[in-house]
């Protein structure tokens, strides 16, 4: 039988797979390899699985937070 259909075909992959790449690596093939195909998939549909971001307003308090540094320290316009 060719293919992977077949448990020990997937079985004597997984076993090459752990003497080339060891024990510690497979797990972090197998993330890169997850965000790789999630990345490809919101390329191609669109979408995304992530929550929007969303601004909150600022308060009168929080000026000096939302200033850049080069901000910092300068004058107000004149008016």
């Amino acid at each position: 039988m060719v293919g992977l259909d077949n448990p020990l075909h997937l079985a004597i992959l997984l076993a090459v797979l752990l003497l080339i790449f060891g024990a510690k690596r497979l797990p972090e093939l197998g993330r890169s390899l997850g965000a790789g195909m999630r990345g490809f998939k919101e390329a191609v549909t669109g979408e995304s699985n992530s929550p929007p971001a969303t601004e909150l307003p600022a308060r009168a308090g929080d000026r000096a937070a939302a200033q850049t540094p080069d901000q910092v320290g300068a004058r107000p316009p004149a008016q």
